[in-house]
């Protein structure tokens, strides 16, 4: 039983035979290859496995067979080894299954039959699914625990920031009787909340997020003083960028100070992605992009804030807020917007309290049963309303305009229009928020009819436009008016070259003021507010940095 596992699951016995003869002859000196005839046949396997502590590296099942199809027994496999690779079976008219299942099931690969040669479609395939395993293994990782309580601003940001960033974790109250015995052991008093208790068991009262990062293993220090490419900013065209970079062969460094992913990290559903035909939430495609990105050695950095930049000769000199710095050869701006804040009376003294900007998934189960008001009217705030229909009695959807149509995307105007327990109210806005404590009410003014209402509130969501986290780059490079980083074209006035630039060449598309300093996605003037755009403008910010480095 020392060696981790190999399971194949089909019904036709001479592919079963084949899979197995081609798995044995590469991987049989390092994984035990077991096969399968039925899905039944092959949980009764992993079942044993389990009791005898065995370890499981990747399930190849097929799609079609009896009783159980292969997406099926995948879903059920999940539970008992949750972190051994998967992948399916499937033959070309099948593809469609195929998709189905990276979608709903989270499959890593799909596998058209025959695979011959195995050299070129069977063994790729499985040497980055074993490479992925013996990346994380397949034992569970010892989780966090949180104490802290249920209306605490500090105890919802650390559980924010450790749900975002996908570190399992245990949360308790501290009037729950484990909240308690965990404090205790501790030595811990009110004053220590919120509390965290590694692993190891070290316990951390009302640490920063940086002292929780650096407890769940994130990386916070970088590898090398000097690089070709950094990137401030995970969200979609940071993580673009990181893989195209990566993968390019350049020592490339990401830096985030929140949770990579960024607004498209915390969506509940995006279903208008090229390849995902039946939606992906934002934490699966960020987990994929984060995984992909460290598969080509692009270095991550949490938690560490950068305020300021400058030119170093060729270099370029990144500050962080602890006085810290890092170089590179070139930078891309990629901070994305941060959601504009509610200007309502009692807001400011209740955010994190009942008052969320952004989905804010971990308050979901937690709404169950309740009246949640979502207040904008972009797509944001449409899969948000999707989201908490599922745990709340009711969800109202609050917006400024006259309608859905201006600001968001038809199919979610759609499904909005199809749950029954979504209301959608337009020309409203909220203009307080009342509560002891927590939230407990909220004072919505309709300016159709004139009239002003407060109503029961435990639960209010903000998605209200956005701004760019741009005021610490200064005069660094040129913003517009609204903050947003000048690029490319939009930089020449009257055909004339931004001031103080030294090249003879006008600046490439995501060029900024400054050679060398590239921006891409929303924090980028004038650029298209989407997944798909930022995911672009990351990867073509690569190509671009490419060609400012061949002709230093």
């Amino acid at each position: 039983m020392g060696q981790p596992a190999i399971l194949t699951v089909d019904d036709d016995p001479s592919v079963s035979r084949a899979i197995a003869r081609d798995l044995r002859r590469r991987y049989a000196d390092r994984y035990r290859v077991i096969r399968a005839g039925s899905a039944g046949e092959a949980l009764d396997v992993l079942k044993e496995l389990k009791l005898r502590g065995g370890r499981v590296a990747v399930m190849l099942a097929d799609y079609r067979m009896p009783q159980m199809n292969g997406i099926e027994f995948l879903e059920q496999a999940m539970d008992l080894f949750p972190h051994a690779r998967r992948a399916l079976l499937t033959a070309y008219a099948d593809t469609d299954a195929a998709i189905q299942a990276i979608n709903v099931v989270d499959v890593d690969h799909y596998l058209l039959k025959p695979w011959d040669p195995p050299a070129e479609k069977l063994y790729p395939v499985l040497d980055a699914l074993l490479d992925a395993w013996q990346a994380t293994g397949d034992q569970e990782v010892p989780d966090l625990r949180l104490v802290g309580h249920r209306w605490s601003e500090p105890s919802f940001q650390i559980r924010d920031f450790l749900a975002r960033n996908l570190v399992p974790y245990k949360y308790f109250g501290a009037d729950e009787p484990e909240g308690r015995r965990l404090m205790e052991a501790a030595d811990a008093g009110p004053e220590s909340i919120p509390l965290v208790v590694t692993a190891d068991g070290r316990a951390l009262p009302r640490p920063t997020v940086q002292e929780v990062a650096e407890a769940a293993g994130l990386s916070v220090t970088p590898g090398r003083d000097f690089y070709d490419l950094i990137i401030v900013g995970g969200g979609p065209a940071g993580l673009g960028a990181a893989v195209y970079g990566g993968s390019e062969g350049l020592k490339t460094l990401l830096i985030e100070r929140q949770a990579v992913g960024g607004q498209a990290g915390q969506s509940s559903r995006i279903e208008n992605y090229l390849g995902f035909p039946d939606g992906i939430s934002g934490a699966q495609l960020t987990d994929r992009a984060r995984r992909q990105a460290d598969k080509f050695a692009a270095e991550t950095l949490n938690t560490r804030e950068v305020v300021g930049l400058r030119t170093d000769g060729s270099a370029r000199t990144l500050t962080f807020a602890d006085g810290g710095e890092i170089s590179a050869h070139a930078i891309l701006l990629a901070t994305g917007v941060s959601y504009r804040p509610l200007l309502a009376e009692g807001v400011a003294g209740l955010t994190g309290s009942g008052v969320f900007y952004g989905s804010a998934a971990t308050e979901g189960p937690a709404c169950a049963g309740s009246d949640v008001y979502i207040v904008g009217g972009a797509n944001s705030a449409g899969q948000a309303a999707l989201f908490f229909s599922r745990y709340a009695r009711k969800v109202t959807l609050l917006v400024r305009g006259d309608s859905l149509e201006a600001s968001m995307s038809y199919y979610l105007i759609q499904q909005l229009a199809q749950v029954a327990n979504i209301e959608v109210r337009t020309r409203c806005e909220v203009i307080g928020a009342h509560g002891d404590g927590h939230l407990q009410a909220i004072t919505i003014c309709d300016s159709k009819g004139g009239t002003q209402a407060t109503v029961e509130c435990g639960y209010l969501f903000v998605f209200i436009g956005a701004e760019p986290r741009t005021d610490w780059l200064g005069d660094a490079v040129e913003r517009d008016g609204k903050g947003f980083i000048r690029t490319g074209s939009d930089l020449l006035a009257n055909g004339e070259r931004p001031r103080g630039w030294d090249r003879d060449r006008d600046p490439f598309y995501l060029e900024s003021s400054v050679p060398g300093i590239f921006a891409a996605g929303d924090v980028r003037a004038n650029s298209i507010k989407r997944v798909a755009s930022a995911v672009g403008e990351g990867a073509m910010a690569v190509a671009l940095v490419h060609r400012y480095l061949e002709a230093q």
